[in-house]
């Protein structure tokens, strides 16, 4: 399995950044950039692939709302240049509580736009010139809108790659689907390796059976927060609030994607007691109600034998990369956890 890493987007990214040779060091592979509704991206991929030489760089994600598909055509080849070819493109649709609370754009049909922004971005990639006659996407415009000057064109840049990865992060049924199809990465959240055949085997099947071959082997990318030690099980509590945000808060009642994957993994009563709680302002509370069980089975936490116990369920599960939030007060302690989830990774 690759190791990889989330950059946190809500403060300490230079400060991380100054970490990551050393991590490269440790043995980790890939890094994983977050926009959510904070600083852009981008900017910071690009400050990381300066400071780089090895490790690879992907967006962990850019919504599919808030640029168009050729400016993310062009922003991944942009990426993929400075990189010298490190470069995975992370897309997904978010949520409506984002794209049109901060974005101020319609959530509508992301399964539609994300396989349409993907067609066109390879377009873009193969220095095609780029036309599209789509439900979502029209490009050039056709007659009766804008000035009707519009005209083909392709990229002036010879890419690096002409198939630069695309990951996709998807939970949902159709979704999953969607990008067992036609993407190279697939990342999911929150993810059980002992439930995910039953909660994501029909969907997976289902577009693996119209999968390019020329894609390759899906790369499932699960996320884990990490740490080994006899004496760091008092850490997962700390994963509580924010499994509590996402199975609570993130999304409307009926809208919540992630309340539906808690659902989906058998936790009906309690993903409901949780959002109520949540919507409700006790965030506390609802905290305390994430069940033991799931912090459990979506972290590495515990003993070096749990944690290979766990690195070996995920194997077998058919994640390819891991990608681990390190829990530690220190950059020293925080690299040799990279080295430990290493070298036990390779063990299994």
């Amino acid at each position: 399995m690759r190791i990889g890493m989330p950059l946190n987007y809500s403060g300490g990214f230079k400060e991380t950044v100054d970490e990551l040779a050393t991590y490269e060091k440790a043995g980790l592979d890939i890094v994983y950039v977050a926009e959510a509704y904070s600083f852009d991206a981008v900017s910071q991929m690009g400050f990381i692939a300066a400071r780089t030489e090895r490790l690879e760089i992907a967006s962990g994600i850019l919504q599919i709302y808030t640029r168009t598909p050729t400016a993310t055509a062009m922003t991944a080849a942009g990426m993929d240049f400075v990189s010298d070819g490190r470069f995975t493109l992370g897309i997904g649709a978010s949520g409506p509580q984002v794209i049109e609370g901060f974005h101020g754009v319609p959530y509508q049909a992301p399964l539609g736009r994300t396989r349409e922004l993907v067609d066109i971005c390879r377009q873009v990639w193969r220095r095609e010139r780029v036309q599209h006659d789509g439900k979502h996407f029209q490009i050039p415009l056709p007659e009766g809108q804008g000035t009707g000057l519009g005209k083909p064109l392709k990229l002036i840049n010879h890419p690096v790659r002409e198939n630069i990865p695309i990951m996709i992060a998807a939970i949902g049924p159709k979704n999953v689907a969607m990008v067992a199809e036609i993407a190279e990465a697939w990342e999911p959240i929150f993810y059980v390796p002992e439930k995910a055949a039953d909660v994501w085997g029909e969907s997976l099947a289902a577009g693996k059976a119209k999968r390019d071959p020329q894609l390759g082997e899906l790369d499932v990318v699960a996320q884990a927060p990490l740490a080994i030690g006899e004496d760091v099980a008092s850490l997962a509590d700390s994963i509580r609030p924010m499994l509590a945000l996402y199975i609570g808060g993130m999304g409307a009642k009926g809208k919540n994607f992630y309340n539906d994957l808690a659902r989906r993994y058998g936790y009906e009563a309690e993903a409901a007691e949780i959002q109520d709680l949540y919507l409700d302002g006790k965030k506390d509370e609802a905290a305390a109600k994430v069940p033991d069980e799931l912090i459990s089975q979506t972290t590495l936490i515990g003993s070096e034998e749990h944690v290979r116990e766990r690195l070996a369920a995920y194997k077998q599960a058919g994640v390819s990369t891991l990608n681990v939030t390190p829990l530690a007060g220190t950059f020293e302690e925080r690299t040799k956890l990279i080295e430990k989830v290493r070298e036990l990774s390779d063990e299994v």
